[in-house]
């Protein structure tokens, strides 16, 4: 599980909280020969992200539209919360079938300027 305070210090730490950067989330299924193995399935972009204080989560989600948001639209908002929304957990909605994903992991492209969110489905 990952939270809040995670995410903004990964941010820091591996971008250097680059604005330009676009949030995806990478998908990743478990290896049917071996279910410790995870295999990458492929990323989408994430067009949305809200604080679900009744959930203690903020949410991630892609929906079907062109859109896109990224390091520079969410890190602000969130360096400026309570406190507690710091421990808050990392989401994703997918679609119907895949909402409330917890994320399992972050990453980076540098040469696409992406962030990635690693869920596990």
């Amino acid at each position: 599980m990952k939270v809040v305070i995670d995410l903004i210090e990964d941010i820091r730490e591996s971008i250097g909280n680059a604005e330009d950067y676009v949030l995806t989330a990478g998908l990743l299924k478990e290896d049917t020969n071996d279910s410790d193995r995870l295999i990458y399935a492929g990323e989408a972009k994430l067009t949305s992200f809200q604080l679900d204080e009744t959930k203690k989560a903020l949410v991630f989600a892609i929906e079907n539209s062109n859109g896109e948001i990224t390091v520079g639209e969410v890190i602000p908002p969130l360096l400026i919360a309570d406190m507690d929304v710091m421990m808050y957990e990392v989401r994703v909605n997918v679609n119907a079938q895949y909402s409330d994903m917890e994320v399992v992991g972050f990453g980076k492209n540098d040469e696409a300027q992406r962030y990635v969110l690693f869920i596990k489905i």
